[in-house]
């Protein structure tokens, strides 16, 4: 016959079934009297006899939110000694012995026989899921304003770069002199590095996604990390597993994502170990990880760690490494995807999430081409006085007539003026009182067959592809060399 549960049965089993972790000790001493199995999980333990005196301090490392060591007299078993009630900690970060990270808010309760404190009960709510919410979110809306001021310098910088490079490229062609044309291509040099800086904070700002095409995920990591594998130095050992994977976006970009993340990692163990490189696909969603052997990267830092310029190392170390995990930050969110860091089993795990649904792909545009030279009247609106100027110039070497107006609704007026002899126009995006979005279907409406180049500062976005797809002839970036005005020019005029 079976026997009847008795009542500490009973409450165990309830105390088990509860979705909050329980710790009971003893009072004044601490010694362990019970803890459920939610305590066990969070804690990170095996078994209740694993759990000890001090469990809740010792070996653990107890932080706020912020990363400060939390103080033991704030701890909620001394507190609820102290202040003989119920009391609320702060929010605490628990550094298990598994080496795993929970977040928890506790709650301690003394339990009283006559005037004497017998027991302390704590319960453990697990926030982390919350505090990772809340931190993704903080994040987002401080990188889209870091975002919107790097995108902000980068326009403003590939202006004057369309100015350097163009005006310097113009002097070389009438230059005949064979140590200052070296001496003017050092110019257009210079302004070409300056050039893939503007791109690296395009990508951080999210406006550096290029193409929308279907593409092997699992390819771009083999092809990327084989390289970095031959480049590494052998201290460094690759380990990939790569299942296949599909995503939509810039082949390019993506590239650039996973070259930086294992640039990262390689930094990250300078003594040399094994970075894991993985592709899967889990939930709809496309994921790359890279998982090094370093010392990870500290809660409190994780919040901040895609910021432009912000990093851990040695602020002698490779001066590239202050843009490398905010151009991958930018190129995903781009790309509609999320990046995040956790804890790996030995260092810091980067996990990228990509959409894996492929839509209707945009194709490539045509890269420049040779010079070419030709007749017709283009007409030039850009606000930027130094651009139009020399997209002036180049056109005017290259054997066209040329009209130009500060703006959009400039323009507008002098293509009503001069509508019959107009043979295409080019029109750049960004501009006060009437931006290129609106110019082009006001355009549109004057001549329905009007040929649009567009030209930017920022790369290919999503406001320049819905152009595109609605009639612009083609897509220029500042800053651009003679060459590339020209051949976009001549093929929307024979198109």
């Amino acid at each position: 016959m079976d026997r009847a549960p008795t009542d500490d049965a009973i409450i165990a089993t309830l105390a088990d079934a509860l979705p909050v972790g329980v710790w009971v000790a003893r009072a004044p001493g601490g010694e362990f009297v019970y803890a459920n199995q939610i305590f066990m999980e969070i804690m990170g333990m095996g078994a209740r006899d694993d759990v000890a005196r001090g469990a809740y301090a010792e070996p653990y490392q107890i932080h706020d939110r912020k990363g400060e060591l939390y103080p033991e007299e704030r701890m909620p078993f001394v507190r609820a000694l102290a202040e003989r009630s119920t009391v609320m900690v702060d929010d605490l970060v628990i550094h298990r012995r598994d080496e795993g990270r929970v977040a928890v808010r506790a709650y301690a309760r003394p339990i009283f026989e006559g005037e004497t404190i017998t027991h302390v009960v704590i319960a453990f709510f697990d926030i982390t899921r919350e505090v990772e919410a809340e931190a993704r979110m903080q994040r987002a809306q401080r990188m889209e304003s870091i975002g919107n001021l790097a995108g902000g310098i980068a326009h403003d910088f590939n202006n004057l770069l369309t100015a350097i490079k163009g005006i310097t490229s113009l002097l070389i062609l009438d230059e005949r002199d064979p140590s200052r044309r070296e001496s003017l291509q050092s110019v257009v040099s210079a302004a070409d590095s300056a050039t893939q800086l503007t791109q690296a904070l395009l990508g951080f700002a999210g406006k550096g996604k290029n193409l929308a095409v279907p593409v092997a995920l699992d390819a771009i990591v083999g092809r990327v990390s084989e390289l970095c594998e031959r480049a590494f130095d052998r201290r460094f050992e690759l380990h990939r597993v790569l299942e296949p994977v599909g995503v939509v976006g810039d082949g390019g970009q993506l590239e650039q994502v996973v070259m930086n993340l294992l640039l990262n990692a390689r930094d990250a163990t300078p003594d040399g170990g094994s970075i894991q490189v993985r592709t899967h696909e889990r939930d709809g969603m496309a994921v790359l990880e890279v998982e090094d052997q370093g010392p990870g990267v500290p809660f409190a830092l994780r919040e901040r760690i895609f910021e432009p310029y912000f990093t851990t190392k040695d602020r002698g170390a490779q001066a590239s490494a202050g843009l490398g995990l905010a151009t991958a930050y930018g190129i995903v969110e781009a790309h509609g995807g999320t990046i995040d860091v956790g804890d790996g089993s030995h260092g810091a795990l980067f996990r990228v999430r990509l959409p894996a649904p492929i839509p209707r792909p945009v194709q490539p545009l045509r890269g420049p081409g040779p010079v070419v030279h030709g007749t017709g009247t283009i007409l030039v609106i850009e606000d930027e006085q130094m651009v139009r100027f020399v997209a002036q110039r180049i056109l005017e070497t290259a054997g066209y007539e040329v009209l130009s107006a500060i703006d959009g609704a400039q323009g507008l007026e002098v293509f009503r003026a001069h509508q019959a002899q107009i043979d295409g126009v080019l029109l750049d995006l960004s501009m006060p009182n009437l931006d290129g979005h609106d110019t082009f279907h006001a355009l549109r409406r004057l001549d329905p067959g009007v040929r649009v180049l567009v030209m930017t500062g920022h790369a290919l976005n999503e406001l320049a592809q819905d152009l595109l797809d609605q009639g612009v002839r083609g897509f220029l970036s500042k800053p651009f060399a003679p060459q590339a005005l020209t051949d976009e020019i001549a093929r929307i005029l024979a198109g």
